[in-house]
């Protein structure tokens, strides 16, 4: 494991030991203090890794870059201002999740359920292959260079899709 890989790691960990949903608790040093008031469940003890729970939690800030987080449960997380740059939410659920304003440039999320979503945040280069987008709010996302291939529920209206390769195969101008 790189040297950078494991601080952000151990920072994430930390920050989950603390707690997830007191505000406080952040594994980003850019992060606001301010938590979500969605919040509504204890986080503590949770480790960033494939197939954990994070319903309801509130990680908001969180550094979650390069993570394996695999089949992970984010069913109405907050995730605002996350940064999860090359993180793999490869069939993970992302049912209801807020990630507005994060950075998920580079990430996996082949086969993810991202329905009902708020997902005006930066995908340039994401891996969105098989995603179910039902209901999710696209508005202002930057889907630059992304791929979309067989990806379901796709309404991309003011999506950015420079470079975009569409549900269909297709690569948009």
């Amino acid at each position: 494991m790189n040297p950078i890989r494991l601080l952000v790691a151990l920072a994430l960990t930390s920050a989950l030991v603390v707690g997830c949903n007191g505000g406080s608790a952040t594994a980003s040093p850019t992060a606001s203090p301010t938590a979500s008031p969605t919040a509504s469940r204890d986080c503590t003890g949770i480790q960033a890794e494939a197939f954990a729970d994070f319903q309801g939690c509130d990680l908001y800030g969180y550094d979650l870059r390069d993570l394996d987080l695999t089949g992970a449960n984010f069913t109405d997380a907050n995730l605002t201002w996350v940064l999860a740059g090359f993180a793999n939410f490869t069939d993970a659920n992302l049912t209801g999740a807020d990630l507005s304003n994060s950075n998920l440039a580079g990430a996996n999320f082949t086969d993810a359920n991202l329905t009902n979503s708020l997902l005006r945040a930066d995908f340039i280069d994401a891996n969105l292959t098989g995603a179910n987008l039902t209901g999710a709010d696209l508005r202002d996302a930057d889907l630059t260079g992304a791929n979309l291939t067989g990806a379901i529920g796709t309404n991309l209206t003011g999506a950015i899709l420079t470079g975009a390769t569409m549900p269909d195969g297709t690569i948009h101008p």
